[in-house]
């Protein structure tokens, strides 16, 4: 869909004809799927796992969700498809390293969570403020004036950028210990409440026991769908 946009070559598109741009039904359907899903993500991370991100990445969904239907309302719809579709860049990989994880292809996870690192650095980072900041900071005031969608719109993707800096710097730490190691090492934001770093302090002796509690799950089954009934030669 946006291939064949305008705006996806050139950002000053997006204030053409503004704010009298016909609503297609391509970008209809993007936004409410877009939409639903960050609705789920909203209602599903209370019956998650509680991660230690847990009050930041609320935050992230209701700002997500506020723009979104900002945007959708004051037909700012086509810098939205923009933004969108650059924060879903670096998801699909993300994805892929976590099922990666979960398959235990542990080097196969450790190039997909190096390359998610890079690809949310550049797109986050990067891309981000210079395509999609600078067009609703300067370009839409050189456009349109002074308005106030404008302020509420910017202020929105400003906390936004806030949020990427922050999960920037525990995404280069994780690759960091990724490079350093051999191999990733426990996601910050991947444990329950408690630390992970007061659970390297535990002696060896306590760490079977220990794993069996772990993310908030019992029996057989152990942490983030690996399994720790069975002994291993590191508990003799």
């Amino acid at each position: 869909f946006l291939s064949q946009t305008p705006w996806l070559w050139n950002t000053r598109q997006c204030w053409n004809g503004y704010p009298y741009q016909p609503l297609m039904p391509d970008l209809h359907y993007y936004y409410i799927v877009e939409l639903s899903f960050y609705w789920s993500l909203m209602f599903s991370q209370f019956i998650d796992i509680k991660r230690k991100d847990f009050g930041i990445m609320f935050t992230h969904h209701i700002v997500t969700v506020t723009l979104i239907t900002f945007s959708y309302v004051t037909n700012l719809t086509r810098v939205g498809t923009l933004t969108l579709c650059l924060h879903d860049a670096a998801d699909v990989v993300l994805e892929a390293a976590k099922m990666a994880n979960y398959c235990k292809c542990q080097k196969l996870s450790d190039l997909l969570f190096l390359t998610f690192a890079i690809v949310f650095i550049v797109s986050r980072l990067g891309i981000y403020p210079l395509w999609i900041l600078n067009t609703t900071l300067f370009e839409l005031y050189e456009a349109l004036g002074n308005f106030p969608a404008l302020w509420v719109l910017n202020m929105l993707l400003v906390v936004l950028q806030i949020l990427h800096c922050f999960w920037s710097y525990l995404i280069m730490k994780a690759a960091y210990k990724a490079v350093s190691k051999g191999k990733v090492a426990k996601d910050d934001r991947s444990d329950i409440e408690s630390s992970s770093d007061e659970e390297e302090t535990v002696p060896r002796s306590k760490t079977l026991h220990s794993t069996i509690t772990t993310n908030g799950t019992g029996g057989a089954n152990g942490t983030n769908g690996y399994l720790t009934g069975g002994t291993c030669s590191e508990e003799h």
